[in-house]
């Protein structure tokens, strides 16, 4: 199970699993099926609180609401470049977000809010919570 590795980490509070339903009516929302390892994620646990309630994973619900709002608000589009070729799940907690790369190998970046800059992170969503949480990654 991938939480039984991320345990090893530091401090975090997993939620129960994600349904099948709530998978399914995230990816309904987002339009596109999720990224395998972040799909097996929310299904071993819907979000992951770490320290000072730190959103390194968001709920499904979350990353449907979040993806929908950044990708339909008109002031998004008229301030950054387009966000539709990635999918938001986790914040740094300064209002950066971490995105997936919805093509390719599907890598993690950080999307800065104030200069609208995407850098690369990790290759995979786990290593991005390994990276985060031993702060590997700092931003």
């Amino acid at each position: 199970m991938l939480v039984d590795e991320i345990t090893n980490w530091g401090e975090a509070t997993f939620n129960p699993p994600a349904s099948p339903d709530a998978l399914g009516a995230c990816e309904s929302r987002l339009g596109h099926v999720l990224p395998v390892q972040l799909r097996q994620l929310l299904a071993e646990t819907n979000g992951i609180d770490g320290e000072y309630g730190l959103g390194l994973l968001w709920s499904t619900d979350r990353i449907a609401d979040d993806n929908a709002r950044f990708r339909d608000d008109d002031d998004f589009r008229n301030l950054y470049m387009p966000l539709a070729g990635l999918v938001f799940f986790a914040d740094a907690g300064n209002g950066d977000q971490f995105a997936v790369l919805l093509s390719g190998d599907h890598e993690i970046y950080v999307w800065n809010h104030e200069d609208d800059s995407r850098i690369w992170v990790a290759p995979t969503v786990m290593r991005y919570l390994e990276y985060w949480m031993t702060g590997r990654l700092t931003v």
